[in-house]
């Protein structure tokens, strides 16, 4: 992983996890130990399902920016496809609040897509080479 890759992975992911235990807490007073479990458990599995997401596309990148791509592009697919086995699995349960889970997804996912966006925004990578020479061109 690249320099630039860890700090966006920790600039998105300490907010995250501060939004979570603020998530536990609240679904916590609101719906008491099965609420707490519910936002427990959503944000994690943000937690993972994301850093898994930049630890796949950092890794794709050192390959080419078209494998960048295509990582980006599959592990969105993999993260909807498995939150909806998740959902249809455990849509039934009593063993936690669905509700906190569901808010707790929702928040942990908007806070780590925003703080990721920041990340990007902040570093300084270069989208053109400078020292590039141009084919044909020659020092004169």
């Amino acid at each position: 992983m690249q320099a630039n890759d860890v700090r966006v992975l920790k600039g998105a992911a300490i907010p995250t996890a501060l939004v979570g235990v603020v998530a536990v807490a609240v679904a916590f007073l609101m719906a008491e130990g099965k609420g707490a479990l519910g936002a427990a458990i959503g944000a994690l599995l943000v937690g993972v399902f994301f850093s898994i997401s930049v630890v796949a596309v950092s890794y794709a990148a050192r390959v080419s920016p078209q494998m960048m791509a295509i990582a980006a592009m599959l592990s969105y697919l993999v993260k909807v496809v498995a939150i909806m086995i998740v959902l249809s699995v455990f849509g039934d349960t009593t063993a936690w609040n669905s509700k906190a889970f569901a808010w707790s997804v929702v928040v942990c996912t908007l806070v780590w897509t925003g703080f990721e966006v920041r990340g990007f925004i902040k570093t300084k990578m270069f989208y053109v080479d400078p020292e590039a020479k141009v084919p044909g061109k020659g020092d004169s």
